[in-house]
């Protein structure tokens, strides 16, 4: 099974959708925005990609965090209360599937992960 994990008015969620139902793709989409994201799911992914991968430093939601909380982001351990209490600081999409993940969408990547 595909899990698809992020907010659905994304742009970059909407392009990795539309990839997925081209490429007639089933999937279950999470929205951790809506539905939250667990610990030990991000320890999961952690353990897969690292903690650094999933922050997304780019985005308005980090920049709009107090600059105390932006400087204690300094590991997995002070990530994950972070990540959870405001989920959509998680780079999107990430994809999970046979055990594996993507975090962001290029369609070449997902070419490759489906290949």
């Amino acid at each position: 099974m595909i899990l698809l994990y992020g907010i659905p008015n994304c742009d970059t969620m909407k392009k990795a959708r539309t990839w997925l139902d081209g490429q007639g793709r089933a999937y279950h989409f999470h929205d951790y925005k809506k539905l939250g994201i667990s610990e030990p799911v991000l320890r999961e992914w952690i353990a897969q990609v690292g903690w650094e991968v999933l922050v997304n430093r780019q985005g308005t939601t980090w920049k709009r965090l107090d600059a105390a909380v932006q400087a204690s982001v300094c590991d997995a351990d002070s990530a994950i209360p972070v990540l959870i209490a405001s989920p959509s600081l998680i780079k999107r999409p990430v994809l999970q599937a046979d055990g594996r993940l993507i975090v962001g969408f290029k369609p070449e990547q997902y070419s490759a992960f489906f290949s």
